[in-house]
């Protein structure tokens, strides 16, 4: 996807003020407003221009977009970062519902960085953070987890970073750190909520909601409890049969291997996923590796097995 700089779009500096925003905003889109204006793609313009305000008039997803720092250029090819969103906590206002509906026809960057499936975009099931007689707003904030983090559970200590916008009218990142308990079994896109870790209220302080994240790993593959491995297996193992050891989160378990197995034929190993009642399952798919032809010994058994077995793979073709 292409990088927008939302404040050349609207054409004002990095330390513009809040009103300097909303001015050049309302500059611009009576100049390219569909309507009225005689400019050539003023729609398109329109709508660029829209999307730049929807980020920069917001402080917390402004502070958020210049986290990525001023390295990029308009147009350039670009990719949100790994862990994008991960230590940022948000006042829950409900906010990214409109925009991430599609109804505003917002770009594919704006859509990975602040649309509904962005840490920014809808609060779903998180709740509108609307507070109840006087109460303070919730926050939320994505937490990323290991695999080992979520099968194990326990404390965690968490730095999260949360925009405030100063009496200047820029906004500051005010830092604090927290101890998470971790629920064993705990799932992608589970919640976990500290109490009164929110925003203060008169009739007391609202909740922090931390959307658990799973952080790639490079042996598992998780839905839900259950998980997925991939297994390096000989071709003999899989003609033959075999007892091979194969890792878990709970440490290696044997797996049998049963003779003829298939590339791509999935074991199951029981209650072997993440914990939970019930606890999940890890599945086990076979990958058949071949010794390599550059090895002469290897080369060899090939050409003899070329040779003398009546082999047909592509018989049924």
């Amino acid at each position: 996807m292409e990088y927008r700089d939302y404040y050349q779009v609207l054409d004002v500096p990095r330390s513009a003020s809040a009103d300097e925003i909303k001015r050049a905003y309302r500059r611009l889109a009576r100049r390219y407003h569909p309507d009225v204006s005689k400019e050539k793609n003023a729609e398109a313009r329109f709508k660029e221009v829209q999307e730049a305000y929807e980020v920069l008039k917001d402080p917390e997803k402004r502070a958020a977009y210049d986290q990525l720092g001023h390295d990029f250029r308009n147009g350039q090819q670009f990719r949100p970062p790994p862990g994008w969103g991960n230590n940022f906590e948000f006042a829950s206002r409900g906010r990214g519902r409109r925009a991430a509906g599609g109804d505003q026809g917002f770009s594919d960057f704006f859509s990975s960085l602040f649309g509904a499936g962005s840490p920014f975009g809808d609060v779903g099931d998180m709740g509108s953070g609307r507070g109840f007689r006087g109460r303070g707003e919730d926050h939320r904030a994505r937490l990323e987890l290991t695999l080992e983090e979520a099968y194990r559970g326990g404390a965690r200590q968490i730095t999260l970073q949360h925009p405030e916008p100063g009496e200047d009218g820029q906004v500051a990142l005010r830092e604090r750190t927290l101890k998470v308990q971790i629920p064993a079994g705990v799932t992608e896109g589970q919640v976990i909520r500290l109490a009164g870790q929110g925003s203060g209220g008169a009739g007391g302080a609202g909740d922090l909601l931390l959307e658990v994240h799973f952080a790639p790993h490079r042996l598992y593959r998780a839905e839900g409890r259950d998980l997925t491995l991939e297994l390096p297996v000989a071709p003999w193992e899989a003609a033959l049969g075999a007892t091979v050891s194969t890792p878990t989160l709970g440490g290696p378990v044997e797996l049998r291997i049963p003779a003829g197995a298939r590339a791509g034929q999935k074991l199951r190993l029981r209650g072997r996923g993440l914990p939970g009642e019930p606890p999940g399952d890890q599945y086990v798919v076979l990958k058949i590796v071949l010794p390599p032809a550059s090895d002469a010994r290897a080369r060899a058994l090939y050409e003899q097995m070329r040779s003398e077995l009546d082999f047909d793979p592509r018989a049924d073709l």
